[in-house]
């Protein structure tokens, strides 16, 4: 994968487990966020295929980082999670009294019943987390990407959202989940991708990932 004449990933080989809750792990530079975009099909590889789901090509649910999104955008919460419903609308259908009922029931399964008509940039940064998780819910995919969705967050948001993958998770869905805190992974993560220099160093279990010495460089 490259950005014009920059090489971010290269000799990448990787199988993602169906129905885990995964952890994308590495330092910054590593190419985690350059991998989701290439999932998504935002980025077109130099060389070289993603395969998604049994089609090749499923649909998939994504969280952006929350320093990436216009948080003044003139948007209440309600309105942040119908968003995403739209894929399942024909063009120019607008969300129905089933596409809210998704949306309030996604909204309810992070704590967030009583701000749905709260302006999206009054909520507190794990607040606001918590809509995009809502969002991907209501997108009803069974393949998620999150992009650190616990980068900012306060600790009550953190179990929440905790709480709510694993559910996603014990649904059959698969979620692939970009975070730097090892000791989050080792405790709540099924598998675990290790990044290093644009590289896949190791990949496995969080016991099995977190202890090799591929992961920690300075070991002797």
């Amino acid at each position: 994968m490259a950005y014009g004449d920059r090489l971010i990933l290269r000799d990448l080989d990787v199988d993602i487990p169906e129905g885990q809750l995964v952890a994308l792990v590495g330092p910054n530079g590593s190419g985690k966020s350059t991998l989701l975009k290439a999932i998504l099909g935002l980025i077109t590889p130099v060389s070289g295929t993603v395969h998604i789901g049994k089609s090749g090509r499923d649909p998939v649910g994504f969280v952006p980082q929350r320093a990436v999104v216009d948080w003044d955008f003139p948007i209440d919460v309600m309105g942040v999670v119908l968003m995403g419903t739209y894929r399942n609308l024909g063009w120019w259908r607008k969300p129905g009294a089933a596409e809210r009922t998704r949306a309030r029931e996604a909204l309810a399964q992070v704590g967030l019943s009583e701000l749905a008509t709260t302006p999206i940039g009054n909520l507190s940064g794990g607040q606001q987390q918590r809509v995009f998780v809502a969002r991907a819910l209501a997108q009803q995919t069974q393949i998620t990407l999150l992009d650190e969705p616990f980068a900012g967050v306060d600790e009550a948001s953190e179990v929440t959202i905790l709480h709510v993958l694993r559910g996603m998770v014990q649904q059959g869905q698969t979620l692939v989940v970009v975070h730097h805190d090892l000791e989050t992974v080792r405790q709540h993560f099924d598998h675990v991708i290790a990044l290093q220099q644009g590289q896949v160093v190791a990949t496995g279990t969080p016991e099995a990932v977190l202890a090799s010495r591929a992961t920690h460089p300075s070991r002797p």
